[in-house]
């Protein structure tokens, strides 16, 4: 199984770098995941929609759809592309700590 490594600290991950123990996930895990994205700080935003897909995710079973994300946060889809290079499916749920979203490519 692929491995994650920053500093001294190493996760499971899949082929695709999502973390295989969610249970794990902390804010902390989540600013090194963060990291694998190109993102070296996360601001207010990135931490808007990473606690808004977590608790989407845990509500209902499942990520939320993309245009449900962009008019939940008041953010269009660019703006998101520009938090979260990979995207609002991939990206943060990458961050998130959740597997990777079905239909992501």
């Amino acid at each position: 199984m692929p491995t994650y490594k920053v500093e001294d600290r190493t996760y499971e991950v899949d082929d695709d770098g999502f973390l295989q123990e969610p249970e794990l996930w902390t804010e902390d895990v989540a600013r090194d995941l963060a990291l694998s994205e190109g993102i070296t700080e996360l601001n207010p935003e990135h931490w808007q929609l990473i606690n808004y897909i977590r608790n989407y995710f845990y509500s209902y079973g499942v990520a939320p759809m993309v245009r449900k994300v962009c008019r939940d946060n008041k953010m269009d889809l660019d703006h998101i592309y520009q938090l979260f290079r990979s995207g609002p499916a991939r990206g943060t749920c990458k961050v998130a700590g959740l597997a990777k979203p079905t239909g992501c490519v």
